[in-house]
């Protein structure tokens, strides 16, 4: 099978720090599905690893951790798919990624596609959506409920809105939660692109927090999420939330975050990773296929829309550089998704 791997981390730029490799179509076991890959999406965590994880000599290595296709071959343990289903999912860090023809996944971490969406659309999802699913709902403890009423006491902050998974955190806390919520991003497309996901307010993470807040009315917020450079805004979030508030955070902060800034107001350190279930092989993984059905759901409803940001084409080591480098560059808008194979 047609697949894109590395064998040695190198900067983007070079040709072969993602190349066109043929490998050998695995083989499902107990819970595996087998998917016929039809779509992909490129995530942080891709570039991360390409640059961090170095390949055992001889080896590839495959990235790719956001994939919809078909079900060609379940394992004897399979009880929730069957041949001929369209899945999403964003699939285990410790188990080959989905940039090949065919993959193996775990069914508990799989969903079921959303009808309503192309295969490239439903691609920029899954694991964005997860990561906010449990941002807001497992770490912390909003309960999911339709048809809410914004309340102005539940203020929350997403700094770096406009990104994959600000993008769809900022559509489910509008849709499920009373937050009133207020996007972070620097150019004008970016803040646009916010006020069509539903965002009560944007304000600019290049300029200072406080005063920004105070002219939209707002003292301080109660939860903050930081999905990038948290170590550049760690010390206004302080400032800026609620005694008793909460901050999560996803990226890897370059510099040591002083926890004790926390102590005064009491306020609560939430870690988000969505791999953590398949790392750790937890009791509750199929909570991530529940929770992916459940998103299914909401955008069949019409509740919320894709990600999609750009389109790179068929899925080759070639666009998939290209990708690597939008992302890379800090610049990219929803989800860059490729489609397809030669």
């Amino acid at each position: 099978m047609k697949a894109v791997g590395y064998q040695k981390s190198l900067p983007i730029d070079n040709a072969n720090s993602l190349i066109d490799i043929e490998l050998s179509v695995p083989q499902p076991s107990e819970r595996d599905l087998l998917v016929k890959v039809n779509a992909i999406s490129v995530n942080p965590v891709d570039t991360k690893i390409r640059t961090r994880n170095q390949p055992d000599e001889g080896q590839h290595k495959v990235l790719g951790w956001d994939a919809v296709g078909e079900v060609v071959a379940v394992g004897s343990l399979v009880e929730h798919y069957k041949v001929g289903d369209a899945v999403w999912y964003a699939g285990d860090i410790n188990r080959p990624g989905a940039n090949s023809e065919f993959h193996l996944v775990d069914e508990r971490v799989a969903g079921k596609k959303p009808t309503s969406l192309s295969d490239a659309q439903a691609a920029a999802l899954p694991l964005t959506a997860i990561t906010a699913w449990e941002l807001l709902f497992e770490r912390f403890k909003f309960t999911p409920t339709p048809n809410t009423t914004t309340d102005d006491s539940v203020r929350l902050l997403i700094i770096g809105a406009a990104g994959g998974v600000g993008s769809i955190l900022t559509q489910l806390a509008k849709k499920l939660t009373n937050a009133t919520v207020i996007g972070t991003a620097s150019r004008v497309e970016s803040q646009n692109w916010l006020a069509e996901l539903g965002a009560d307010h944007t304000i600019d993470h290049t300029k200072a927090f406080a005063p920004q807040l105070e002219a939209l009315g707002i003292d301080n917020v109660t939860h903050v999420i930081s999905l990038n450079q948290t170590q550049d805004h760690f010390d206004q979030c302080m400032e800026i939330l609620a005694p008793q508030g909460d901050f999560a955070l996803i990226d890897d902060p370059s510099e040591p975050l002083d926890v004790m800034k926390l102590k005064a107001k009491s306020l609560s350190l939430h870690f988000e990773l969505m791999f953590t279930r398949t790392l750790f092989q937890t009791e509750d993984m199929d909570q991530q296929r529940q929770l992916l059905n459940a998103v299914s759901t909401l955008i069949d409803d019409g509740e919320i829309i894709t990600t999609l940001g750009q389109h790179f084409g068929i899925i080759n080591a070639e666009n998939l550089r290209r990708a690597h480098a939008l992302l890379e560059s800090g610049k990219s808008i929803g989800k860059v998704v490729l489609e397809g194979f030669e």
